[in-house]
């Protein structure tokens, strides 16, 4: 939200608001930053058993087909069980399921396996095999290796099992290069299967730090904006307290003077029973005061709420315009507009965006007695559907509600859809042209009002 002095920064991000709720809804676009980020995560790591088994068979080609063909069945298990295990380890670190103990160890024993029979397929080669066909069988074998701790370690708890996982990785690398190779070429072998290997070790331990940090920060979102309803409510509460207390209090002692003089059939129980109803009736009309308070907030009190909360959701919340100068009756229509607005945009849908806009039409030089207008719009994306909005369907009890009040005013309510994913609720209630001072967005013409919305 931004303040009188704050209208560059208000154009920069109404701008970026505005643009993001009139795109058309996507698939990628309806989703929370928690919810994108494990998207990119899974489709990333879906990618790896792709790129092993396209980098396996490139690099099988060259090796006659009765030798290649026990590797790249191998290859298609190993790929086959990397793409469920990667899929049911990310349930995992998401907490939607158990670990997925047995397929990690069939994943890993695959890798194994299928690097046992490049190996094979190696010391079978002829004498003096081409150059090629050592390259294929080597780089196969760090293949299997790499990618199962690359991918394994998706379901490994600490970092002391991803390491043994390494290590055991590094020692079949260099294992094969002793028992074939030179030895320059044995700690090439051992060097590339710990690089391979770790990098993607590294790289998959790094992406389930992030996304369970995203997690961390979207769970603190949301208490946030619990806590934020919450402090609301103590607010109310203490207020009440500080009313009712007190009173209470005297009302038990002169009720209990009371009964006593009463027993004693003393005329002072009369007036004392007469001051207990008078500081009950005084009460009643102190809490009637902290109700209507709460119920009638300032319009401006309600925007700096509906920024704090919406920014506590993690909703990007864009507001232009200032109440200055609207007659109380005006503003207390258009704060519970403001409140239910935001109320149901935290409510409904999956919105990252959030526009709020007051602006006050004068009726101009040709309406001579029609009085001018304070408009209202709150606009939101993230909608899952062109029937839901922000607010719910059409005839809910919340625009019920906001209908009978603005009514009350003179007013008008508008809500529905705004686009594919957009919902916008826009509320007007006139304005008599003699109680128009500087209210709204400054200006004196609605031409003037638009630009500074724009």
């Amino acid at each position: 939200m931004t303040g009188t002095g704050d209208h560059e920064d208000a154009a920069t991000y109404g701008a970026t608001a505005q643009a993001a709720i009139r795109r058309p809804g996507r698939w990628w676009g309806r989703k929370g930053t928690a919810a994108k980020v494990e998207s990119y995560t899974r489709i990333s790591f879906h990618l790896f058993p792709v790129a092993q088994l396209v980098t396996a068979l490139l690099s099988l080609t060259p090796v006659p087909a009765r030798s290649a063909l026990p590797v790249a069945g191998a290859l298609l298990v190993h790929v086959v069980l990397g793409l469920r295990l990667t899929g049911q380890a990310l349930d995992w670190v998401a907490g939607r399921r158990a670990r997925p103990r047995r397929l990690l160890f069939a994943y890993m024993a695959c890798g194994f396996a299928g690097a046992a029979i490049a190996a094979l397929v190696l010391v079978k080669l002829p004498d003096d095999p081409p150059a090629t066909y050592y390259t294929a069988c080597v780089g196969t074998y760090v293949l299997f290796l790499a990618f199962s701790c690359g991918l394994g370690v998706l379901a490994l708890r600490t970092h002391r099992q991803s390491l043994v996982a390494v290590a055991v990785a590094t020692f079949g690398g260099w294992l094969l290069g002793s028992a074939l190779l030179p030895a320059p070429a044995a700690a090439a072998l051992a060097l590339s299967t710990l690089l391979s290997a770790g990098g993607l070790t590294l790289a998959s331990r790094f992406s389930i730090w992030l996304l369970q940090a995203v997690y961390e920060l979207d769970e603190a979102r949301h208490t946030r904006a619990r806590l934020a309803v919450a402090e609301e409510r103590l607010r109310f509460g203490r207020d009440l307290h500080d009313v009712l207390g007190r009173n209470l209090s005297v009302i038990a002692l002169k009720s209990e003077l009371a009964v006593q003089l009463a027993r004693r059939e003393r005329p002072e129980a009369v007036e004392q029973m007469a001051e207990v109803q008078r500081i009950a009736q005084e009460s009643q009309r102190e809490v009637r005061e902290v109700v209507r308070g709460y119920r009638e907030a300032d319009l401006y009190t309600e925007l700096l709420g509906a920024r704090g909360v919406l920014s506590a959701a993690g909703i990007t919340c864009t507001v232009t315009g200032t109440p200055t100068g609207l007659p109380r009756p005006v503003q207390a229509a258009l704060a519970w507009v403001v409140r239910e607005a935001v109320t149901n945009v935290l409510r409904h849908g999956n919105a990252a965006h959030c526009r709020i806009a007051l602006t006050v039409v004068p009726a101009g030089p040709r309406a001579e007695g029609r009085p001018a207008v304070a408009e209202l719009t709150v606009e939101n994306d993230g909608v899952p559907s062109a029937s839901a909005g922000s607010s719910g369907s059409t005839g809910g009890h919340g625009l019920a509600g906001l209908r009978e009040r603005l009514a009350a005013e003179q007013g008008t309510l508008e809500a529905g859809p705004a686009g594919k994913s957009a919902f916008r609720l826009v509320a007007r209630v006139p304005v008599p042209a003699d109680e128009v001072a500087e209210a709204g967005v400054p200006g004196e013409t609605a031409e003037r009002a638009r630009q500074e919305l724009e």
